[in-house]
C-alpha cells in the first residue's frame, strides 16, 4: 500500500519551499497537479524529474479512482495545488476522504498557506476565525451565505480575485454595514504584496481609485458581542435599493436586510417604499 503524501508549494516567494516537500517531491512516484504545467515551472526551478499527473475540479471524479488504484498498488504519489497548501478551496479533500476510507495513509507537508499568512498580519482576532474560502458567484447561495456570516463573532477570511473585489466590498458593505474593520491582503509574499487596513466604506472607496490587481485575502473583524450596528436611512435605502435592483422584492430586500441588521422588518419595508 502506497502513502499520499499533501505537499504545500509557495504562494509565491519560491524561498519558502521547504527543504523537506523538495525531498518529498523527488522520492514520490508520481505528483498529481492542479495544473501541470503550472507546477512543471515549480519542478524545473528545483530540478525534481517526477513524472506529473492531472488532477482537478474538471477531472477529480474519475481520476481519484485512479490515483486510489496506484496508491493501492504500492505507488508513493504526492498532492500539490497550483499554490500553497492542498485541500484548501481545491479538489483534494475529496482525494483524502477517499484515502481514509480505504486506509490508505495521507502524510501532510505542511508549508505557505495564503489564509494564514493573512490573518497573522491583519492585526485582527487570532484566537477564533471561520475560512470561507470564495464566495458563491450565484446570487441566492451568496446572499444566503452573507445574511450568516453578518452575526458571525469570529474573524472572517475570504479569498478574492481581482476582477470580483469590489462586487464582494459592496456585498460585505450591505450585510456587515459600512463601519466594520477589515484588512486586505494583495499578493501576499510576493513582490508587490500589500496590506491594507481600514473599514468597508474606504475599502470601497480606496479600490475603487486604484484598480485591483492581483490575487486577494480578506480578513474581515467579528461582529461585536451583543450589539446592534448603527445605520442611517440613507444608507439603509442604499442597500435596500442595491437588493432590489439584483431582483429581491420589496418584502425579500427589507427580511434580508433585517436578518443582517438586526433592525426592524416593518421599518425597512417602509424605507423600502420611498425608493422609485
Amino acid at each position: 500500500m502506497g502513502i499520499l503524501y499533501l505537499v504545500a508549494t509557495p504562494i509565491g516567494n519560491l524561498g519558502d519551499m521547504t527543504p523537506r516537500a523538495v525531498e518529498t517531491l523527488q522520492a514520490v512516484d508520481l505528483i498529481a497537479a492542479e495544473d501541470t504545467r503550472h507546477t512543471g515551472k515549480l519542478l524545473q526551478y528545483f530540478q525534481i524529474t517526477t513524472p506529473q499527473i492531472s488532477y482537478h475540479d474538471h477531472n477529480r471524479h474519475g481520476r481519484t479512482q485512479e490515483l486510489l488504484a496506484k496508491l493501492q498498488a504500492g505507488q508513493n504519489i504526492a498532492l500539490v495545488s497550483d499554490a500553497g497548501t492542498p485541500g484548501i478551496s481545491d479538489p483534494g479533500q475529496e482525494l483524502v476522504a477517499a484515502c481514509g476510507a480505504l486506509n490508505i495513509e495521507v502524510i501532510p507537508i505542511p508549508g505557505a498557506t495564503a489564509l494564514i499568512a493573512a490573518l497573522i498580519s491583519s492585526g485582527l482576532g487570532t484566537d477564533r476565525f471561520v475560512f470561507e474560502g470564495f464566495l458563491p458567484i450565484k446570487n441566492q447561495p451568496r446572499q444566503q451565505i452573507l445574511q450568516s456570516l453578518a452575526q458571525e463573532e469570529r474573524t472572517i477570511i475570504l479569498y478574492e480575485a481581482p476582477h470580483r473585489l469590489l462586487a464582494t466590498l459592496t456585498d460585505l458593505h450591505a450585510f456587515f454595514g459600512q463601519e466594520r474593520s477589515l484588512t486586505v491582503a494583495r499578493e501576499l509574499t510576493k513582490y508587490h504584496e500589500q496590506f491594507w487596513r481600514g473599514t468597508l466604506e474606504t475599502a470601497i472607496a480606496y479600490f475603487t481609485e486604484n484598480r485591483p490587481k492581483g490575487e486577494f485575502c480578506l480578513v474581515i473583524a467579528g461582529a461585536p458581542v451583543d450589539e446592534v450596528p448603527s445605520f442611517s436611512e440613507e444608507n439603509l435605502r442604499d442597500e435596500l435599493k442595491s437588493l432590489i435592483n439584483k431582483g429581491l422584492s420589496r418584502s425579500q430586500a427589507s427580511k434580508q436586510l433585517a436578518e443582517a441588521t438586526r433592525l426592524p422588518r416593518r421599518q425597512l419595508y417602509q424605507l423600502s417604499l420611498e425608493i422609485e
